[in-house]
């Protein structure tokens, strides 16, 4: 079985990260959605809430699985047993960090394959913190996320 790891904060998740795991379902028998507690970014959404946010929109997908991890990607990454890590890349500007990425990978994991995917055109645009920054200013996301994803937003910002 071909399996793949989709790391990421998914801060929120994004129509675009969801256009990147359908397209990864397609081309693996298992797709793992791994979501990073990463305090260091200060998440909006605590890693639970994001974690049963994606599991909510990936749910029509029979051959995605969504964790929540806080160990380091090679060592999560061996633990499911997976052969590669998928990662998504927006524009040029994404790819320098994602090559660094992908041989740090490579140097502490070297069975791990990295393997990048694009959006489509109409989604390349979209990222969780200029979502988040939409939000809190009281825009419309509806373009950009699934409209449960909106109103969690919606819900968070109105908290504060």
């Amino acid at each position: 079985m071909k399996k793949v790891v989709y790391p990421g904060t998914f801060d929120p998740i994004t129509n675009g990260h969801i256009d990147l795991v359908e397209r990864a379902c397609r081309l693996f028998d298992h797709v793992v959605v791994a979501v990073a507690a990463n305090r260091r970014k200060n998440p909006l959404f605590t890693m639970e809430e994001r974690v049963e946010q994606a599991r909510l929109v990936l749910a029509h997908l029979d051959n995605v699985e969504v964790i929540g991890f806080d160990v380091l990607l090679a060592k999560m990454v061996e633990e499911q047993n997976a052969q590669a890590v998928m990662r998504g890349l927006r524009a040029v500007s994404d790819f320098e960090y994602e090559f660094q990425l992908a041989n740090m990978n490579r140097a502490l994991s070297p069975k791990m394959e990295s393997l990048f995917l694009t959006p489509a055109e109409h989604l390349s645009y979209i990222s969780s913190s200029l979502v988040r920054e939409i939000a809190s200013l009281g825009g419309d996301v509806s373009k950009f996320v699934p409209p449960i994803i909106a109103q969690c937003l919606k819900d968070k910002f109105s908290e504060s």
